[in-house]
């Protein structure tokens, strides 16, 4: 009526296996894995390694941002830490996103501190 009848049409390939194919699965794979998981799985070891080193007195930076001092670490996976003076904030120990070091003064800043009040006085 209205609708034509479909009549198969044989293809002019074969539909087996190729080879090409495959190859293009690895390569991609292989690209993916290179450029995503293999970062993501050696950031998330180096997170862990640092949660693990997380001590009482360390200045840490949590996920939200807030900053302070490890005041307690208790045993259930929940840090106390100290925000301000007798201010205290308690949060998992998993959401520490950084553990801040104290920089050490360098040297050459000292030496020209020194150097500046000479020459004005």
């Amino acid at each position: 009526m209205l609708i034509p009848e479909a009549y198969a049409q044989e293809s002019g390939a074969s539909t087996g296996f190729d080879p090409i194919f495959l190859v293009m699965m690895v390569a991609m794979f292989a690209v993916f894995w290179f450029l995503v998981i293999r970062p993501q799985s050696k950031r998330a070891k180096e997170h862990q390694a640092m949660l693990k080193a997380i001590k009482r007195g360390d200045h840490v930076v949590t996920n939200g941002g807030i900053m302070g001092r490890v005041a307690r670490i208790e045993g259930d996976g929940v840090l106390t830490i100290e925000i301000a003076p007798n201010v205290r904030v308690k949060c998992r120990h998993s959401m520490v996103s950084e553990l801040v070091t104290k920089p050490e003064p360098r040297a050459a800043d000292n030496d020209e501190d020194a150097d500046n009040g000479k020459k004005g006085g």
